[in-house]
């Protein structure tokens, strides 16, 4: 699943960061652009997993509860 498009150009933005941090990250060549990037990619991730189960716990816990009363449909025939 995307989380985003990946394809969607690139945009210049201000940002505002440690000096320090900065320094060292430019010594070690680590590429500030990626690098944010992914950090950016994984907590939009993680966000909307946690807007998706937000959304969507009332349903999920409605089909717990059917399966914990009426159990699931393939129960006699699965072999574990």
């Amino acid at each position: 699943m995307k989380h985003f498009d990946t394809r969607a150009p690139k945009r210049a933005t201000n940002l505002s960061i440690n000096s320090d941090l900065l320094s060292k990250a430019r010594k070690l060549n680590i590429n500030l652009s990626a690098t944010l990037e992914n950090a950016l990619t994984e907590e939009l991730k993680s966000r909307q997993r946690e807007q998706w189960l937000e959304e969507n716990t009332r349903a999920i816990q409605a089909y717990n509860d059917f399966v914990e009363k009426e159990g699931v449909f393939s129960e006699e025939i699965r072999g574990f």
